[in-house]
This record gives structure tokens, C-alpha cells and sequence, in this order.
């Protein structure tokens, strides 16, 4: 009898945690127990056709808990992860509070699915959904010929910045739809100052009729934080800490699902008919590759799917033994909530 519980269960991908178990045709659940924080404690949700109802964030809300999956901001996590191991459960954590601490894995279960079962903090963390919308890929690539290394340009979407920047979007989309919005630069800046959308945004310039050149936090050397991550936790993951790896991480006003352009380089010969090969024979990834007919993954096709998406496979012009490919994944799904999700049901089947 196994205790599962989604702590932050009321937020967006909290939310998409449940989708996921309802959808699936069996769980090894015993009980599900729902936790967020005390101002969402006694609403009721349903889960697998049962109303539960969910309980405050405390100590005594993990007792019997074999697996707590966390779905909450870092500084939450850093905090009480501990406890929920403390109480008894392994704590599987979706926040960014461990992805770097060595001895937290880092897990994505079709590439490294067995670090899940070494875990000297009993926590097991999620990469960050930018790296894990093109980890399918790269893991299955990198069992086939050996990567070395990586250059990508992510175009992310707005609910990468979570709630506040799908409303962003959202109003943005609203303020400049219809107002004939030219050539002119500031158009669009004009557009949002008459809709009363001056500042209070999560992103750095408007993101209505743009892309955005910067996602996460400012670091050293101009590079962002989702930048850092796309190599830190790349080279955790593939167990390849000198892995060569650059990033740019673009936002886009796309609502969900982060599109990654990959180039990667690989220590073998590699052609796009056995990549197709490789990609074709994953069950987590579609290839969607018939430039004769332009088919290729976008967002708009994507979104609310689980699979990763692959497409634009081209062998590189002009670098040896280097693909070039194009993938999609819908951060709120395989980025964030099932993942998490399929590290759980790998730590119960253990």
C-alpha cells in the first residue's frame, strides 16, 4: 500500500499532476493526499472520480507518506523537502532548491532512470522544462554516438514564467489585436501604455508581436539563468560533466510548450537516416520529419501532449559527425508535471 501525495497540488502544474493520474488506466496509489499552503487548505478536488480534500503544508501532513512529488517555489522546497523525508517519504522536488547538489540526482527516466535509486538526502529533483523539453532526444542521440558537444537556442514559452506571464501575454495579445499595429518601432509599446500595460511585467520587453532575448535571471558573462541551466544540468544529466555546452534562451508569445533549436556534435559518424532510426525507436518521442511536405513539431501542435516532439533532422553543412534538429515539448506536461510524475511511479516500481 503506497501513499502518494502532490504538494502544491492547487497550482498550475499541480493541476496538470492530477490530469496525468486520472488519464492513466492504473496507479499504484493507494491514497492520494493532496497538500498546498494554508489558504487553499479545505478545498476539495477530484482525483481518479474521489473528492479529496486538500490539508495545510505541515509536518503532520507527510506522516505515512512514501512519495511527496513538490510542485512549489525554491525557497518552499528548500524547506520542506527535508521534512518530508524526515517524516518518512522520498521527496521528489520540481523547484530548482537541488538540481545542482551532488547528492540529489538529477533524473529524466528514460535517460537515467536508475540515479532515481541513489539518493543520500531522499530527494530526487526535476530538471528545469527547458532542458527537459530536448533531454528525450539527446539521451537517446548520446547512447548512439556519444555526444561532445552542444549548442542551443531555446524559444520558450510565456508560461515558462509561470502564471503571471500567461496573463502578461495575454493582455499584451488583447492591447495590440486590431489597432493596425505598422512598422513603426513603438507601435506595440504604444499600444501597451494605452491599455495601462507600462511596467509590472515579468518579462524585460513586450512580448505581444516580439521575441525576447532573455529568460530567468541576469548571471555572470551576460548570460541568463535558464542559460546556466540548459548546460549545468545537461551535463548532470548525461553524466558528462565536461561537456561543451552554449545556450541562448529566447522567450516567445507562444502560451505553452518551449521549442528548443539543437545543434550537437558527437564523438561518432552520425546520418539523419539513423537518427530517424534512433528517435523513431523511443517511446516518448514523435518524429514529425517530411520537409517534402514542410511536417515538422510547433507548439500550436503540440501543446498538451505528452511525448517530445522531433523534427528538422539535417546533417550539418559544415561541422563533422553533427546533427542539427528541431523539438518541442510542452513544459507544463513532460516539462515539469510528468516527469516528476514518471520519477515517482520509477521510485514505486523499485
Amino acid at each position: 500500500m503506497t501513499t502518494l501525495a502532490i504538494v502544491g497540488a492547487t497550482g498550475a502544474v499541480g493541476s496538470v499532476m492530477i490530469d496525468i493520474i486520472d488519464a492513466r488506466e492504473s496507479v499504484p496509489w493507494s491514497e492520494i493526499r493532496l497538500i498546498a499552503s494554508p489558504r487553499s487548505a479545505g478545498r476539495r478536488l477530484t482525483v481518479r472520480g474521489q473528492e479529496i480534500e486538500v490539508v495545510a503544508l505541515s509536518p503532520e501532513a507527510f506522516d505515512g507518506v512514501d512519495i511527496a512529488m513538490f510542485d512549489v517555489p525554491d525557497a518552499v522546497s528548500a524547506e520542506w523537502a527535508p521534512v518530508a523525508v524526515s517524516r518518512g517519504a522520498i521527496a521528489v522536488d520540481n523547484s530548482g532548491a537541488f538540481r545542482m547538489d551532488p547528492d540529489v540526482p538529477l533524473v529524466v527516466p528514460e535517460v537515467n532512470a536508475d540515479a532515481a535509486h541513489t539518493r543520500p538526502k531522499g530527494i530526487v529533483s526535476n530538471p528545469n522544462c527547458t532542458t527537459l523539453s530536448m533531454m528525450a532526444a539527446l539521451g537517446a542521440l548520446h547512447r548512439a554516438f556519444g555526444l561532445r558537444e552542444l549548442v542551443v537556442a531555446s524559444y520558450q514559452a510565456a508560461s515558462g514564467a509561470g502564471q503571471e506571464g500567461i496573463d502578461r501575454l495575454q493582455a499584451e495579445m488583447a492591447a495590440v489585436a486590431g489597432k493596425g499595429i505598422g512598422h513603426r518601432a513603438g507601435d506595440v509599446r504604444e499600444a501597451l501604455s494605452a491599455a495601462g500595460l507600462d511596467g509590472d511585467s515579468p518579462f524585460p520587453a513586450p512580448l505581444a508581436l516580439n521575441v525576447v532575448p532573455w529568460a530567468g535571471s541576469g548571471k555572470d558573462g551576460g548570460w541568463t539563468s535558464e542559460e546556466l541551466k540548459v548546460r549545468n544540468e545537461s551535463r548532470k544529466i548525461l553524466d558528462l560533466p565536461e561537456l561543451k555546452v552554449s545556450a541562448t534562451c529566447v522567450r516567445v508569445p507562444v502560451i505553452t510548450t518551449h521549442a528548443l533549436a539543437v545543434h550537437a556534435t558527437f564523438a561518432h559518424p552520425v546520418d539523419v537516416a539513423t537518427a530517424h532510426q534512433v528517435f523513431a525507436a523511443q517511446s516518448s518521442i514523435v518524429l514529425v520529419d517530411e520537409p517534402e511536405s514542410q511536417r515538422f513539431p510547433t507548439p500550436a501542435d503540440v501543446v498538451g501532449e505528452d511525448p517530445t516532439y522531433v523534427g528538422r533532422v539535417r546533417q550539418a553543412l559544415d561541422f563533422p559527425d553533427t546533427l542539427d534538429f528541431f523539438v518541442c515539448g510542452d513544459n507544463l506536461r513532460k516539462g515539469a508535471a510528468l516527469n516528476t510524475y514518471e520519477i515517482a511511479e520509477e521510485l514505486v516500481r523499485a
